[in-house]
């Protein structure tokens, strides 16, 4: 989904993986790149334990932002 995918980003998977136990929208970090369109991406609870990591494709994800990515733009009447 995001050709734009860094180490450390905050991703959410766009696809159930029901064989690992994960569900569309589960929200992970990518801890490595693999290849160009590869991620190993590492899933963790509230206490920081992890409970998955595998590599997953671009397609698989999609970055999250928590801060605008264009500035905000204001309506003037």
């Amino acid at each position: 989904m995001n050709s734009t995918i860094h180490l450390l980003d905050v991703v959410a998977l766009t696809e159930d993986l029901p064989r690992q136990g994960l569900s569309r929208g589960q929200v992970g970090t990518v801890v490595d790149e693999l290849a160009p369109d590869a991620f190993l991406v590492e899933f963790s609870d509230d206490d920081g334990r992890t409970y998955a990591m595998l590599p997953l494709l671009t397609n698989q994800l999609i970055v999250l932002h928590y801060k605008p990515v264009k500035p905000h733009l204001t309506q003037t009447t």
